[in-house]
């Protein structure tokens, strides 16, 4: 049995959840609404303050999707009522970032600097050498995280680059002279 699907997860005060047909769910919170549509095989359950998630048989595909649509759910609850951030940090010389209304301008040693627009219902902030992720979608926040890593990835001789702020990079050593 999933241990995580089978959890139920409870709905706070002030969330609203609303299941259509086709499993269609909505999440209504202070921070905003959030809609998706998750695997119609699964039976999802609103009992009273929580929701449980049930199975129809013990075939490998409804086990891995069991797990998969209770933290979806649960993902929906916590964007609307706490958000998501994810924060990147640059390393390097004359690498830097600016916000200019809502476009992310990026310095990153190439001959021209990046420009990325912020995408609806995100919004970026630069506090020095940090950007900052923010919104209620979880993968649309993970998603243009790693959009903006990908412009210059770190690189693994003197940590050049833009990483996330938790990560830990590789290290190698350089070339040493002849003998």
């Amino acid at each position: 049995m999933s241990r995580i699907g089978r959890m139920p997860i409870a709905i706070p005060a002030g969330v609203t959840v609303d299941i259509a047909e086709n499993n269609k769910v909505t999440v209504k919170g202070p921070k905003g609404t959030l809609e998706r549509v998750l695997p119609s095989e699964m039976e999802i359950v609103l009992e009273g303050t929580e929701i449980k998630v049930n199975r129809p048989n013990d075939l490998k595909k409804m086990r891995s999707l069991h797990g998969l649509t209770r933290t979806l759910i649960n993902n929906m609850i916590v964007g609307v009522t706490d958000g998501y951030e994810k924060v990147l940090e640059i390393n390097g010389v004359g690498y830097r970032a600016q916000k200019q209304g809502k476009k992310l301008v990026l310095s990153l040693g190439y001959s021209h600097p990046v420009e990325m627009e912020d995408p609806e219902g995100l919004e970026t902030a630069v506090e020095g050498n940090l950007i900052k992720v923010k919104g209620i979608d979880k993968e649309k926040v993970g998603q243009f995280a790693a959009e903006i890593r990908a412009k210059r990835a770190p690189e693994p001789y003197k940590g050049k680059g833009i990483k996330y702020a938790d990560e830990v990079i590789r290290r190698k050593v350089g070339k040493t002279g002849k003998k």
